[in-house]
């Protein structure tokens, strides 16, 4: 086939310009290429920026998940001290996790908020929340460089942290810091949405660490200087901004050259700024900076009382709730008779102690050790430290026997222990009498080399101390001491406003940091004759016993069967009076007749008479108990004659009256309806209270009267008779173990008890043979009620209604004759002696013991 022909060109008229060449034809393959490269490119950017968007996406929300939510500033409601405080509102403790109190921005000084603005974020009112270059900086140190330098945290990003650190706890580990650090600037942006800069700051202010157990500028103001925040003085205001930084490498107790660095770079950051002027700065940066040990009010005040306060509340209420919602805890405490207690308890244990015998010195050191602790010694008790009354560690230099005295030094300070100071100190021995073994030579305890206990004394103390032939042998020096030691012996005591029901002091040993054993209510110790009144108070209420009821004081031996052995109970002394009144067998604390009336009551009925009467330690069912034989508290017995005084009212005993939460809200009350030191509202609410709630009695109120009114006795001639030197009313009874391992003394006047305990926590060696509830304990009790009825007047104890006084012959226990010898004696109407009465009960050795 042939093609066709193609057509033939177009001929060019004449003159015509000739057309241009044609173009010539791109690179077709280099510009695909090119164009194929960029819009990949262009591709991977996008896929990178959605790749970025996306993992950007997954970990805010991984980071994001679980975040503390931003509370408002009405939610906000941090860890806060719960307080403990005295009847009269004075701190007596703090309990806390974070001692921290939350005060008005208003109240923070504006030289502090400066301060801390200059040393901790001088752009906080420029950025978002967070300054990134300090960031990057910060984390290329820490995670790269691998310094251990941190910074670059803003204030409101230290806000943040404290959120997650209250609410996820601290983490540690690289990896952990790394998380909670996006955590910290993912909510720190938030706080900056959510509030304005003046209350981050606030924030800031009551959350920031401060060392010492202080969150917050309030409780670091507390710590440091005693005062509130409203009263910083420039210098003081620039020491605790430079703190938050690195709290303990700071401490101006622990670093105080470092902490006064650092005080100055504040100063001059301040100056820097233009906050204070030059004048200021110098001013400031010369201040001397006084700062104070931190308080520990819980442990200095009333600690044995502060802590059985928070057992209760910690029952109650929980310890979380406890440590993190600041409580107010309302004490029934009196704070002044809570001191009076403790001095009173901390003077008559030294006192007792004393007549055990010295312990020997704390330690013996030569030549070079000597030396050394002086030095060391010095720096406690620098020259002119020591005032009289103040204790001390010292060193014996030198005794003169010849002069009869030993020279000590206490640290800078040399003085004079005489011989007047140290008499007591003979070797330990309880079959001893004391005043026959008071020592005549220093010799006989010390030598040189040994370290001791000494208290700063004057002449005239120790003058008193000695015979008037001896006094002028007491050296007239600059320096005088007395030789002391740490006592072994311990004690308690419990004092309780019967008709309140407050106690009004507790002491629950010598020592509560050496032991938080709390003797008042742990030690379960024998009581003694002190148990006696809860056995005769038994036969007047339930076998209608009289204090004229003829008793045979006599020997007997008791058989117990079940337990196959004889017991023969003795009176203290060994002697025996024959036919007693039941007055004259209490009075003078005899026990034969006290086993016949529990014999006569019953062993069945004594118990439940104990526990009637609010003893709420198990009574050993035996003869025995009537004598003390049963261990129990102190707390427990206190109560029991607590009611005595309410003549048989029953009426819990109250440590804290009231309980209030961080906003005021009350919780719980046991306020009084006469306690001056609550609000009104609450007296006249107690009052209502008080007289629609029944009175719950145990015991007939005559009944109760008379177990007092022979008590009173006790403790006006009886084993008790110190007791009168009070100069009130007073009613008690003595306790003295076999042995003397325990002493006591329960006395009461008509608005006040208080029980005192005294002996060894280990039976390992009893008090001295003539030691006595009477001589022992007794002493601490009329310290104690002598500072708290001090013009305070007591009246007797009321007769009740159903009581009538009758003269009595008290030895043969009947109507004494006309014009005869007699005693004045109260009676229940019903059982008053009348003309040629029948013989009267008695109880008979052969009626008890004979079958």
């Amino acid at each position: 086939m042939i093609p066709p022909k193609a057509p033939a060109p177009r001929e060019q008229p004449l003159g015509a310009p000739a057309p241009p060449p044609p173009p010539p034809a791109p690179p077709a393959r280099r510009r695909s290429l090119l164009g194929r490269l960029l819009a990949g490119f262009l591709v991977l950017v996008l896929l990178a920026a959605g790749a970025a968007a996306l993992v950007g996406l997954v970990a805010y929300r991984r980071f994001a998940s679980g975040l503390p939510d931003i509370p408002s500033l009405a939610e906000y409601r941090p860890p806060v001290v719960t307080e403990l405080v005295s009847a009269d509102g004075q701190l007596a403790g703090e309990l806390f996790d974070e001692r921290r109190k939350v005060v008005p921005y208003e109240r923070i000084p504006k030289r502090l908020v400066e301060a801390l603005l200059a040393s901790e974020d001088k752009n906080f009112f420029e950025h978002g929340g967070v300054d990134w270059l300090g960031t990057l900086r910060a984390a290329v140190n820490t995670y790269v460089l691998r310094h251990k330098v941190q910074g670059g945290s803003t204030i409101t990003q230290q806000t943040a942290k404290s959120l997650l650190v209250s609410a996820e706890g601290f983490e540690e580990g690289t990896k952990r810091n790394l998380r909670r650090k996006l955590r910290e600037l993912i909510l720190a942006r938030r706080l900056e949405a959510a509030f304005d800069k003046r209350e981050i700051l606030w924030l800031y202010l009551n959350g920031v660490f401060l060392g010492h157990h202080s969150y917050g500028v309030q409780a670091a103001a507390e710590n440091y200087f005693r005062k509130n925040v409203e009263d910083l003085t420039l210098a003081e205001a620039a020491l605790l901004a430079g703190l938050p930084q690195a709290p303990s490498k700071y401490s101006p107790f622990m670093h105080p050259d470092a902490a006064k660095a650092r005080r100055r770079y504040v100063l001059r950051r301040m100056y820097e700024e233009r906050m204070i002027s030059a004048e200021e700065r110098v001013a400031a940066e010369e201040t001397e900076v006084r700062v104070y040990p931190v308080d520990d009010v819980f442990r200095e005040t009333a600690p044995f009382y502060a802590e059985q306060a928070r057992r209760l509340i910690v029952g109650r209420y929980g310890d979380q709730r406890v440590l993190h919602d600041g409580l107010r805890v309302e004490l029934a405490m009196d704070l002044e008779r809570q001191r009076g207690a403790q001095a009173a308890m901390l003077a008559g244990l030294m006192e007792v102690d004393h007549r055990q015998g010295f312990q020997g010195p704390v330690a013996h050191v030569e030549g070079q050790e000597r030396d050394a602790l002086r030095a060391r010694l010095a720096k406690v008790w620098p020259a002119g430290a020591l005032e009289p009354g103040d204790y001390a560690v010292g060193v014996v230099g030198e005794v003169d026997d010849r002069a009869a005295l030993a020279r000590v030094s206490v640290g800078a300070t040399q003085g004079l222990l005489p011989i007047a100071g140290m008499r007591w100190a003979r070797r330990p021995n309880p079959e001893q009498s004391y005043p026959d073994a008071l020592i005549s030579r220093p010799s006989t305890a010390l030598h040189a080399g040994d370290v001791v206990l000494v208290r700063r004394v004057t002449r005239e103390e120790l003058v008193k101390r000695e015979p008037p032939e001896r006094q002028k042998l007491v050296p007239d020096a600059e320096v005088l001491f007395a030789l002391e030691q740490e006592p072994k012996l311990q004690g308690a005591l419990v004092s309780i406003e019967p008709f309140t029901g407050y106690v009004s002091a507790m002491v629950g040993g010598y020592d509560f940091d050496a032991s938080e054993f709390n003797r008042a209510f742990q030690a379960c110790r024998q009581p003694g004759s002190a148990f006696k009144p809860i056995v005769y108070s038994g036969a007047i209420e339930k076998l209608n016993y009289t204090p004229a009821t003829l008793l045979t004081d006599a020997p007997v031996v008791y058989r117990d069967e079940s337990a196959g052995v004889s017991w023969k109970p003795e009176n203290y002394g060994g002697s025996f009076k024959g036919e007693v009144t039941l007055r004259d067998a209490l009075v003078h604390s005899m026990n034969l007749p006290a086993v016949k009336v529990a014999a006569a009551l019953g062993v069945d009925q004594l118990v439940s008479w104990a526990a009637a009467l609010g003893l709420e330690t198990p009574v050993k069912r035996e003869l025995g108990s009537a004598i003390g034989s049963s261990c129990t508290t102190l707390w427990s017995l206190a109560n029991v004659y607590a009611l005595l005084d309410r003549y048989g009212e029953k009426r819990p005993s109250t440590f804290v009256k009231r309980v209030l939460d961080r906003d005021g809200r009350l919780l719980e009350d046991h306020s009084a309806p006469t306690d001056p030191w609550v609000p009104l509202s609450t007296r006249l609410a107690a009052a209502a209270a008080q007289v629609t709630t029944p009175v719950e009695r145990v015991m007939d109120p005559r009944s109760a009267y008379i177990t007092v009114s022979l008590l009173h006795e006790v403790a006006t001639v009886g084993t008790g008779a110190q007791a009168a030197k009070l100069g009130k009313p007073a009613a008690g009874k003595t306790g003295t173990t076999n042995d003397s391992f325990d002493t006591w003394f329960m006395g009461m006047t008509h608005d006040l008890f208080a029980g005192v305990w005294l002996g060894y926590d280990h039976n390992e060696m009893p008090l001295g043979r003539f030691e006595t509830g009477g001589r022992a304990a007794l002493p601490i009790w009329l310290s104690y009620m002598e500072s708290s009825l001090r013009d305070r007047p007591q009246p007797d104890f009321p007769q009740p209604d159903g009581i009538e006084l009758v003269r009595i012959d008290p030895t043969t226990g009947k109507l004494a004759p006309e014009g005869g010898r007699g005693v004045l004696e109260p009676f229940k109407l019903e059982a008053k002696p009348v003309e040629n009465p029948p013989d009267q009960p008695r109880v008979e050795v052969q009626d008890l013991f004979g079958q």
